[in-house]
């Protein structure tokens, strides 16, 4: 680098700079003299010294470095180096997202020192000379976010490694071949990265922890993702003995120490297919003219003690997932499907918000109390929702007047169910009323042959028979949450995790407002909660129908904060109530057991929990729910793409639901499956992304895509591996 010259040529200013700027981020702390830069730079020439000493003091102007003395500077450390977390890209736009703080900062592949998303990083900031954008490069991993992944295994004669699932990861995973653990090529395999690349090393090393099967095997494929999510997908051995040695033998000192619904009618409603059944209701006309409405939530923490073995995987896990074929339980099987499942006609413990409720379903009185159960009645949705459908209250028409001795009444129990979704939509027309949002949205769904293979996809939208059960859950969520969070005069609340939902994103709402303008639509971005609640509602409504609905419908989600658990109860915006916890499903999520041992603890005179402690536990859930999410969300993905990848070549009537600078996104109209038109493949002209208007515009024809537009496509490609479909357009 000496005399001045780089390559052959004399340095640049803007050369140098980048040489100095790199220099000093790698020395965060030290004070450097300007003989020990010019000696480490080997700036060797007057002009070379002179040329870094301007330099140096444009970038104490800057505040990237700070002048110490005459002679010597520092980097800046105060708000020029920062912890924070990874976020990798793998278009090589990575990003540094600071601790306390959710705007992502640009770092670009080459200053990311093989960092991995969610990795904990320390990285310095670059003097911003061009366009003023802030970026910063990682100058220290601190702590790596996992050291286990999933892939398929490359094994060859002489070396093997791991190809990782993800796109984003940096390189290939090197396997010393005596730690395959009997692994052969083209299977899946999770592996556990042994070394990572540093000074010396720039391979990643790991080992063979697991070999999941052979690729496109349904098993193989499922715990695949599970595994990608650092998932568990099998239950520990030590665990579900623990479970099996629980009879759910219930003593008469437990019916003594209960209120006593077994004469009570009593039904569940859940999916046809579930085996888990963690709420019942129970209904009973009173003499004085009110309902007595009974939730009734399986008492798990009656069977699982905390900090026994069972009740730390429970931890761990925090919730059950949901993949197209499958549950992979919080609980082992015996307990979430058996012991606590309130099964009929078989007497079990429960935990019951019990309420008595006029005709307009205010709570006139309510007591939230250990009881036993025996269900009358199993229903799936569908067999409730025929009942509702045979006595004609479907949507709030032509209900019959109420009779206490259910004459008149179609169907098994009609009485009883007819007058619980009576009772619901009058709890949730309030629930609009005082500004709960409305997102009212459809879930794809698969039938699935013995082997997992679909054979069919359709859109289910919940229908009253859903509605009935979700009112009465959010009301005992409520009403549990107000018992303990609700200040008495001169008492501090006693510690509870609350299910908080924050107001939506002021920056999102103004993206909202702008985006929506275009076709047409206002919505409030400011006023009390209420205005914006039923301003946003008033949107969704207006969009139903409309091609550009699902578009609307997902920047309005966007705007939306999302819902976790925390002992600092700020409320839930979507649902508009003060107080709201999870207290009725504890079969399936952590939070709710916890809430259940409190209430028990503080019914009994207990002191307040530990807030610390209980502020930790509903992170930990908070995070295992997003990633139980994603989770899901991948398996709807794959086996989309495995429906549609035995119909390659075949054309279907489809509408356009996505439009980007890349391609045009289509929905088939049959079976709601998506895929993506590549703009390469939009061969007859060359069409032009216009953001504003959310259309292709082509320059020689004028030819127009757009929203809703009908297009005829024919399937190209399923790509498994990606869970990604390619369409053309037919001609």
């Amino acid at each position: 680098m000496g005399k001045g010259k780089k390559g052959g040529k004399r340095m640049t200013k803007k050369q140098l700079a980048e040489i100095i700027e790199q220099y000093f981020t790698t020395q965060p702390g030290k004070t450097l003299s300007f003989k020990e830069i010019f000696r480490s730079l080997r700036l060797d020439t007057h002009p070379l010294k002179m040329l870094a000493i301007d330099i140096m003091e444009e970038m104490a102007w800057d505040d990237f470095i700070t002048k110490v003395s005459d002679n010597s500077y520092a980097l800046n450390t105060k708000g020029q180096v920062q912890e924070g977390k990874f976020i990798r890209k793998s278009n090589g736009k990575n990003s540094f997202i600071p601790d306390g703080d959710d705007k992502p900062i640009f770092v670009a592949e080459r200053n990311s020192m093989s960092a991995l998303t969610g990795d904990r990083v320390r990285v310095s900031f670059m003097a911003r000379r061009q366009k003023h954008i802030k970026e910063a490069q990682v100058i220290a991993i601190l702590q790596r976010a996992k050291d286990t992944f999933v892939g398929r295994l490359r094994v060859s004669k002489d070396i093997a490694f791991l190809v990782p699932q993800n796109d984003n990861f940096v390189h290939d995973v090197l396997i010393p071949k005596n730690k395959l653990k009997g692994g052969k090529d083209g299977e899946k395999a999770l592996v556990r990265i042994t070394q990572w690349p540093d000074a010396e090393h720039r391979n990643i090393v790991g080992e063979v922890t697991d070999v999941l099967g052979q690729s496109g095997d349904n098993d193989v494929e499922m715990n695949t993702i599970l595994a990608q999510y650092g998932l568990p997908y099998k239950y520990p051995k030590a665990v579900e003995d623990a479970a099996d040695k629980i009879t759910g033998e219930i003593t008469p000192q437990d019916i003594a120490e209960r209120e006593d619904f077994r004469q009570t009618w009593t039904c569940t409603i859940d999916p046809a297919d579930a085996k888990d059944f963690d709420d019942a209701l129970s209904i009973k006309r009173l003499d004085n003219g009110l309902y007595e409405v009974g939730v009734h939530i399986a008492d798990v923490s009656h069977y699982v003690t905390e900090g026994s073995i069972i009740d730390k995987e429970a931890v761990k896990r925090a919730t059950s997932i949901y993949l197209v074929d499958r549950t992979i339980p919080m609980l082992p099987e015996h307990l979430c499907n058996f012991v606590c499942s309130l099964r009929p006609d078989e007497e079990k413990l429960t935990y019951s918000a019990v309420f008595d409720l006029d005709e307009d379903a205010e709570v006139r009185n309510y007591r939230i109390v250990h009881t036993i159960i025996k269900s009358n009645r199993r229903y799936a949705y569908e067999e409730a929702q025929q009942i509702l459908e045979d006595n004609g209250v479907v949507d709030g028409t032509g209900q019959p007047a109420p009779d206490p001795k259910g004459r008149g009444y179609k169907g098994d129990y009609g009485w009883e169910i007819c007058t619980l979704d009576r009772l619901a939509k009058k709890l949730r027309e309030k629930r609009f009323k005082n500004g709960a949002v409305n997102f009212d949205s459809e879930e794809l769904h698969f039938d699935i042959d013995e082997q997992g293979h679909p054979t069919r996809c359709y859109f289910k939208r919940s229908k009253d028979a859903n509605k009935l059960i979700e009112e009465f859950m959010l009301l005992a969520n409520r009403i549990v949450a107000e018992s303990v969070g609700k200040k008495q005069r001169g008492k501090t609340p006693k510690v509870l995790p609350y299910r908080i939902h924050d107001n939506p994103d002021p920056q999102k709402m103004e993206t909202l407002r702008e985006f929506i303008a275009k076709f047409g639509y206002k919505v409030k971005t400011d006023g009390t909660k209420g205005a914006m609640a039923r301003s946003i509602n008033k949107l969704l409504g207006d969009v139903e129908g409309k091609r550009e609905e699902k578009l609307v419908q997902s920047v309005a989600l966007r705007a939306m904060m999302k819902a976790k658990y925390s002992v600092h109860n700020i409320g839930h915006f979507g649902l508009a109530f003060e107080y709201y916890t999870h207290f009725t499903s504890p079969i399936r999520r952590y939070p709710d057991t916890m809430v259940h041992r409190l209430l028990t603890k503080y019914q009994a005179g207990g002191r307040s929990a530990n807030e610390k402690r209980y502020e930790e536990l509903c992170e930990h859930c908070s995070d295992m729910e997003q990633i139980a999410q994603n989770a899901e969300r991948d398996s709807i993905k794959y086996k989309m793409v495995e429906f549609m990848g035995d119909k390659l070549g075949e054309e279907y009537d489809a509408h356009i639901s996505g439009i980007t600078s890349y391609g045009i996104y289509a929905e088939i109209d049959e079976n709601h499956c998506e895929g993506m038109v590549p703009m390469r493949d939009l061969d007859d002209d060359y069409y032009d992304f216009d953001e504003k208007n959310f259309l292709l515009r082509g320059r020689r024809h004028h030819h127009k895509y757009q929203l809703g537009d009908p297009v005829r496509i024919k399937v190209a490609k399923a790509n498994l591996e990606k869970r990604q479909l390619d369409f053309t357009l037919a001609k």
